[in-house]
């Protein structure tokens, strides 16, 4: 069970980390310049993406969806938490400074972030058949192709 948290903790972990860098890097590098901040965050948004999708990729195939799916949900949770109240306090701004539509903007693509690429890398995962689900049938078919028909006399 530890080694469960210990993972969950290292997946929010690491998203969190990606939110820092792309926060230090607007505030060092683009200060001013709003376009650039903007790519910064959508690289760091489809990164998250990316990330998760690698790691649903791996899970999916030894570990059934609500098992994986439980772990992947909260490292989100807790990494959006992070994100969205600590983040900003690293880089020396105010959480809700932006006002209310910012806060939750911020919440709703971080979602749609963490959302696309779960859904990519299931996607992808069960598509190639790949999937614990579709392992399980593969080999139930082969049991039973494998057994011969037993013969009733009458």
């Amino acid at each position: 069970m530890g080694n469960r948290w210990r993972a969950v903790g290292v997946l929010a972990g690491a998203l969190f980390a990606v939110n820092v860098v792309a926060r230090v890097i607007i505030k060092l590098g683009f200060d001013g310049n709003d376009t650039a901040a903007d790519r910064v965050s959508l690289g760091m948004f489809v990164v998250i993406g990316l990330i998760l999708a690698g790691v649903v990729f791996v899970q999916g195939r030894t570990r059934p969806v609500g098992a994986w799916g439980a772990d992947v949900g909260a490292a989100v949770l807790v990494a959006l938490l992070l994100t969205v109240l600590v983040g900003p306090l690293l880089v020396g701004d105010n959480p809700f400074g932006g006002g209310a539509g910012l806060f939750f903007a911020q919440i709703w693509l971080y979602l749609l972030a963490a959302g696309a690429g779960v859904a990519v890398g299931y996607l992808v995962l069960t598509a190639l058949g790949l999937d614990h689900r579709s392992q399980q049938l593969k080999r139930y078919a082969e049991i039973k192709s494998a057994k011969p028909r037993r013969v009733v006399r009458r």
